[in-house]
């Protein structure tokens, strides 16, 4: 199973349709299936539903086939009872976005997984 791309901690906040489209390039530059994005490279208006942005950035991933994982304590921004709990919780449930802890929790869900039949 390839490593997955791990996103540089440092840099500006990634928002955009564009950002998801450059990690998208880079994991399939380096054949890898999932992205590993720290939760500091996210813009604040990822953890805000209502704005899209983690919508638009997340289809993006689905669409191309590539795992997102959102690495990191997202806690801050999803209190208890929020929509964006929900959401993680939902998203962790599946097979394309994953809210982890840290590169050993994603790692240790992949390794639960059949990827064997990915097209790619």
């Amino acid at each position: 199973m390839p490593d997955p791309y791990v996103c540089d901690p440092h840099g500006e906040p990634l928002r955009e349709a564009r950002d998801a489209l450059d990690l998208i390039g880079e994991a399939w530059g380096r054949q890898a299936t999932w992205v590993a994005v720290p939760v500091e490279r996210l813009h604040d208006d990822f953890f805000v539903l209502r704005s899209g942005v983690a919508g638009e950035f997340a289809q993006k991933f689905v669409n191309y086939r590539i795992g997102l994982a959102v690495v990191g304590d997202v806690s801050r921004h999803a209190p208890p009872g929020s929509a964006l709990e929900a959401w993680v919780t939902e998203s962790n449930r599946g097979e394309h976005i994953w809210f982890v802890r840290d590169l050993d929790e994603l790692a240790e869900r992949r390794s639960g997984r059949d990827h064997s039949a990915d097209p790619r």
